[in-house]
């Protein structure tokens, strides 16, 4: 009796703060700096700034020093100490090229490591160093390979027809080398979208014009998956939802940015093939084993072109399954648009179950990898697009995005904290200290 009274006062106080000796002269230091560096590399890794915030603080409060103020913007990390004399706030630029996915896992981990063996902080900073400084294991075909399977992917998830296959290989070909080269030269980059969806559109007018007519915006779609800002729209959504305006109304307006450069390319494309209307109408489709074949591709395709974690093949396709069986189930229940709710509730908590077990990648890799099964990038592009050539609808799929991101965004928020409640009061019942974040301890 006496030991369960234990747990539930244990349990009960998860959220108090044990004493540590806060760190004093130069270990302060190297720990604002190792916090800095930190905060560069989860906002790289598509972190939401209240959770980049609250990982920092609960890992200071871990490291002794719990009067740290931490302030993150999408592009930016500020860390000030009240206690200094004076006052000083350090400031880290976090403006830098996104984290493959074995970086974001790579970096989890050592969060939990550091978390848990107090690891002197230069060392933690060193380590972050070397770990932005790890080639890639996968190399320029093998990511094109990436980029072709993750295109067939999407279509047969969004557009299941058999005659669109070949099409949807030579665009993702196209894309993919569009996209690669881009990564190595910064003028390509900067007009990317507008290229990536010019040359589709192009192409598949050329090639296939009779088809084009007929759907066009389901042919270009899963070419340009991957510039689809959809994780970008979700997590600015959680950002507005948690209070932080600045950031995510900047990252919102970026998002939709990135919509209309698609959509102007999209656009250019017509008026060069002179196909009238971007329909989104299609043929016979396949049955409904096609979308779940194309998960498989887009796991292998993901795994491949994101550079994931050794042995992760099976847990990314796991993820996705979990997101798109959400969302089907959502939809059956509540509607399209509500739909990512339902997908968002079931996927978020289940990712953070299975992440316990000893080979599962960390949950910031299956949930990015999660978010990609989420549709309202896609929705937007559809849209905007619609609504730029003067096709009817359009401003209805507009809509339906809006209500979307903020759907998806509502069931990661309460899906996180679902898995951060119950998984530190697990830990303070069998007698561990409990984590005020997912992403330090869990």
């Amino acid at each position: 009796m006496d030991l369960r009274r234990t747990r539930v006062q244990r349990a009960l106080a998860v959220l108090k703060t044990s004493d540590v000796a806060a760190p004093t002269g130069e270990q302060h230091a190297q720990l604002v700096g190792m916090l800095g560096v930190l905060g560069r590399m989860l906002l790289a890794g598509s972190q939401p700034t209240n959770e980049v915030a609250a990982s920092l603080k609960s890992l200071a409060a871990t490291y002794g020093n719990t009067e740290l103020r931490v302030i993150v913007l999408p592009t930016l990390v500020m860390i000030e100490d009240p206690r200094s004399e004076p006052v000083t706030t350090s400031v880290f630029d976090a403006n830098q090229k996104p984290l493959r996915l074995d970086q974001v896992d790579a970096i989890e981990r050592l969060i939990h490591r550091a978390a848990a063996e107090m690891t002197p902080p230069g060392d933690v900073a060193a380590e972050i160093g070397e770990i932005a400084r790890t080639p890639p294991r996968f190399g320029f075909w093998a990511s094109l390979l990436g980029h072709v399977l993750l295109t067939v992917g999407f279509g047969l998830v969004l557009s299941p027809t058999l005659p669109a296959l070949p099409l949807y290989a030579a665009s993702g070909l196209l894309v993919g080398l569009l996209v690669l080269l881009g990564s190595r030269v910064s003028t390509l980059a900067l007009v990317l979208p507008v290229i990536a969806a010019f040359a589709v559109t192009v192409g598949s007018g050329l090639v296939a014009p009779e088809m084009a007519s007929q759907s066009m915006l389901s042919l270009v779609t899963p070419a340009i998956a991957s510039l689809l800002p959809g994780l970008t729209l979700t997590i600015a959504t959680v950002e507005l939802t948690n209070g932080q305006i600045i950031a995510g109304a900047s990252r919102l307006l970026y998002g939709f940015a990135t919509l209309a450069l698609l959509a102007f390319g999209l656009y250019l494309g017509i008026v060069v093939t002179g196909i009238s209307h971007p329909h989104t109408s299609s043929g016979d489709r396949l049955g409904a084993w096609a979308p779940w074949v194309g998960i498989v591709l887009v796991a292998v395709g993901y795994y491949l072109y994101s550079v994931a974690p050794k042995g992760s093949l099976l847990w990314i396709l796991f993820a996705l399954s979990i997101a798109y069986a959400g969302q089907l189930l959502g939809h059956m229940l509540l509607g399209a648009t509500l739909s990512g709710l339902v997908g968002a509730l079931i996927a978020v908590p289940t990712i953070y179950l299975v992440s316990h077990i000893a080979r599962a990648p960390q949950p910031a890799v299956m949930l990015t990898c999660a978010y990609w099964m989420m549709v309202p990038g896609t929705l937007g592009f559809i849209g905007l697009s619609e609504t730029v050539v003067g096709a009817s609808g359009g401003g209805g799929a507009l809509l339906q995005t809006i209500g979307g991101v903020f759907a998806i965004a509502i069931g990661m928020v309460i899906g996180t904290g679902i898995s951060r409640d119950t998984g530190d009061i697990a830990r303070a019942w069998h007698g561990g200290r409990g984590a005020s974040h997912p992403g330090i301890l869990d």
